[in-house]
């Protein structure tokens, strides 16, 4: 199928909802081709190569939804699937806050976003391979102490996303990303240790040398080794960029729009009021050139936009699609995602903590005695009371340097008193994802040890 066929199916597919009774309708179909190869032990362990193609629909018939999807787009494929949408709108209840975005909130970003690059797709499976086999030997190969490895990996997606709706918006648009990883194990006396090391980036030319992500990934796995607990006591704690990051998606948890229609966030409630240090201002942009969060239009045919949440310590905005913004009796911030089908649930843009002036060194060379946070395990964060707890492991900071390594340690604290004890964020800030954090020091938690 080429390109206009797939605009056009999705245009067919929402006049013949309706057509079959629906007041109002949308449609998505998404193709892509999908690779993946893993080498472990300088061996292809496994490869995997995939193409996909889907037409989902969603039907209003007043303010009743429905929603289908298939993989078969000939005709008798797209009337099943309109037929199933409609028969679970008759049987669903009515909810006085369904419906589509009104016509003036539709649109897309106009020009080109740089979310799709075609060297991806001229790169042979071979040099595919021999790149996972760099990656993970540049690690095995950097000290005798990395004895083991789970593996190097290169992955790559190139796909095309196409959106119509019956308020008149049709929108498309194509992507691409590859990704090369490696990850080492070292081992010293009793202590064994891994990490890893990624590069992301949406053109094959974008990504960091094969040899490079090998020994950062070595250099990253050796600081662990003979890692040990510590005394419980509170402290300064530094994360990392790469922890940093999951901060910022506890944050958004907790201004995501159902979690504040339902009263299930500690921010619900607070908009203009000061929740985190003045030093912090937190950003969602769908709209940069280039990352991995950036899209012309979300998944309602809303234009992506920049939108302040939190700026100098002040919650501004929600993130919102139009069910939660209605429900909030406010507007949609054009955050609505969703699959290929069902009702649209809430996403993010690029969100990231604005770089803040110090470097990650003169943080740490101000900080006595303190905890660096280079992993975080397992779960433990309520977002409606905003409670704390997630094991850790790390460096241990002394007189304004590394010390040791550190595991087998929980922090803990409340990310009420977490943010507004952002006593520092650096100036190290680099878009690995679409989430992105600077260096970040919280004035003092919990570090639960021995």
């Amino acid at each position: 199928m080429n390109q206009n066929h797939l605009a056009d199916l999705a245009q067919l597919t929402v006049k013949r909802s309706l057509d079959r009774g629906a007041t109002d309708a949308e449609c998505t179909i998404s193709e892509g081709n999908e690779f993946s190869v893993n080498v472990r032990m300088r061996e292809v362990e496994s490869l995997k190569q995939a193409g996909s193609r889907n037409a989902g629909v969603r039907v209003l018939v007043g303010q009743r939804a429905g929603s289908a999807y298939t993989s078969d787009l000939s005709p008798e494929g797209i009337e099943r699937m309109i037929a199933s949408a409609l028969e679970l709108a008759a049987i669903t209840s009515e909810d006085p806050h369904a419906g589509l975005p009104e016509p003036g909130e539709l649109g897309a970003i106009p020009g080109d976003l740089q979310l799709f690059c075609d060297d991806i797709e001229a790169i042979d499976t071979p040099v595919k391979i021999s790149l996972a086999r760099a990656a993970e030997a540049a690690a095995l190969d950097a000290d005798p102490r990395i004895t083991n490895s789970e593996g190097g990996s290169f992955d790559s997606r190139t796909g095309r996303r196409v959106f119509a709706n019956s308020r008149g918006f049709m929108g498309e648009y194509r992507s691409s990303y590859c990704s090369l990883a490696s990850t080492p194990v070292a081992r010293e006396g009793e202590s064994m240790e891994r990490d890893y090391w990624v590069s992301l980036a949406r053109s094959f030319a974008g990504l960091e040398p094969a040899a490079h992500v090998g020994r950062v990934a070595a250099d990253r796995v050796l600081r662990r080794l003979g890692a040990r607990k510590v005394e419980t006591q509170r402290v300064p704690v530094v994360f990392e960029p790469r922890t940093a990051r999951t901060l910022l998606s506890n944050l958004f948890e907790a201004v995501h729009g159902e979690s504040i229609y339902r009263h299930a966030s500690f921010l619900a409630g607070k908009l203009g009021e000061q929740v985190a240090a003045e030093t912090l201002t937190v950003i969602d942009d769908g709209t940069i050139p280039g990352l991995f969060g950036t899209t012309p239009f979300d998944d309602e045919g809303v234009p992506s936009r920049r939108t302040s949440v939190i700026e100098r310590g002040v919650l501004k905005s929600y993130l919102l699609n139009t069910y939660t913004a209605r429900k909030l009796g406010m507007k949609t911030t054009g955050n609505a995602a969703r699959g290929i089908t069902g009702n649209a649930g809430i996403g993010h843009g690029n969100l990231f903590i604005e770089r803040g002036e110090r470097t990650p060194a003169e943080i740490i060379a101000g900080i006595s005695n303190g905890f660096y946070v280079t992993e975080l395990i397992g779960s433990g964060v309520n977002i409606v009371t905003g409670d704390y707890s997630r094991g850790a492991a790390g460096l241990w900071i002394r007189n304004g340097e590394f010390a040791f390594p550190v595991s087998e340690v929980t922090i803990a604290g409340n990310l009420t008193k977490m943010w507004m004890d952002m006593e520092a964020v650096g100036s190290d800030l680099e878009f690995r994802s679409s989430t992105a954090a600077p260096t970040l020091l919280i004035r003092e938690m919990t570090v639960g040890g021995l």
